[in-house]
């Protein structure tokens, strides 16, 4: 097939999922109901041994949809339910999405639209993030803002640009057989990965606010913890992978946790650091507040009650991981010196 000169193409949309039971629901409601036509698209639940009745809802929905594929995935990791759908997806392009999200009605059409007009490699839209209790509406505009994360431009723009990597990205299935699949021994930051080795060997990326999606945020300050961590110490795995990914950025959550830690021995020792200790702690404190009420005055002034432990959660899961990474490293090199290290 000449996809170039097919306005409609076949697409499979890969969906991994494990105990959503919460949101695989309106998940693939938002694809049912996508403008696309209805015969050029299949849905391809990959769970992961779910132990909710995530399976059950999407078993429902496939008595009325033989569009809907359920295939499972014993060892539970994402990159694994990524390949798993590949592998079994019949469509000239591919779209993975997470069932922790939704789609709006012209989300295929718009993929596949900047597809043939760009020709490029993957395409991927802004998320929206969004909370359904206090906590999550909190934790979803810290994440919505530079504070929060960074030049994140999948979570933050508004601009139409070329990028290093975008979120539930769009490809043509002829890439996987290019670059074979995704990282399967990384947990977290495969489709990072994925999209690097696509730019390191002369492919583009697109990213277009006209392709829209939404993401809940984690439920509670805990969860944003755990999972920013994991973004952390998987983003030094990717970095041992390809060191040409590195990006500035990425060193100033562990640097201001390790100055902190440092500054705040010191102080105890010597008391010419007991100002620059506090004065660091004040500054970022002060950054936080100011942040935080900028957001509570667009929004409600309630969530300055969560949005300076948010912030301090998003900065310190992602440092602490980074670090926690760095040491995992170092360890398994000493240990490789040591198992080498000739008797005498």
């Amino acid at each position: 097939m000449n996809i170039k000169s097919n306005n409609h193409p076949f697409v499979s949309i890969v969906i991994p999922m494990r105990n959503e039971e919460k949101y695989i629901q309106k998940c693939i409601e938002s694809f049912l109901s996508q403008d696309y036509p209805k015969d050029k698209f299949e849905i391809i639940v990959v769970d992961g041994l779910s132990e909710d009745n995530s399976v059950n809802i999407v078993n429902g929905f496939r008595k009325n949809h033989k569009k809907i594929k359920l295939l499972k995935n014993e060892k539970k990791i994402t990159p694994i339910a990524f390949n798993i759908g590949i592998k079994n997806a019949k469509g000239d392009f591919i779209i993975i999405f997470s069932s922790h999200g939704f789609a709006e009605r012209d989300f295929i059409s718009e993929n596949i639209k900047l597809h043939l007009e760009k020709d490029v490699d993957c395409v991927g839209g802004t998320i929206i993030t969004i909370g359904d209790n206090l906590q999550s509406k909190v934790i979803s505009f810290a994440q919505s803002s530079i504070f929060g994360v960074g030049n994140s431009l999948f979570r933050i723009s508004q601009k139409a640009q070329f990028v290093d990597t975008v979120a539930f990205g769009s490809y043509p299935k002829e890439i996987f057989n290019k670059m074979g699949g995704f990282d399967e021994s990384l947990i977290r930051n495969q489709d990072f990965e994925f999209n690097h080795r696509i730019i390191k060997n002369g492919g583009k990326i697109y990213l277009s606010p006209t392709i829209k999606s939404s993401y809940y945020a984690r439920s509670n300050i805990w969860k944003l913890v755990k999972q920013y961590f994991q973004y952390g110490y998987w983003k030094v795995q990717v970095l041992i992978k390809h060191f040409d990914s590195f990006r500035m950025r990425y060193l100033i959550p562990p640097v201001f946790i390790l100055m902190v830690i440092i500054l705040g021995v010191m102080s105890l020792i010597y008391t010419g650091s007991t100002n620059l200790f506090f004065g660091l702690i004040f500054l970022y404190l002060s950054v936080i507040l100011y942040a935080s009420m900028t957001i509570a005055i667009k929004n409600k002034l309630l969530y300055f009650t969560i949005l300076p432990v948010t912030f301090i959660a998003l900065h310190f899961g992602f440092g602490l991981g980074f670090l926690s990474g760095i040491i995992m490293q170092i360890k398994e090199i000493v240990i490789t010196v040591l198992i080498k290290r000739p008797n005498k």
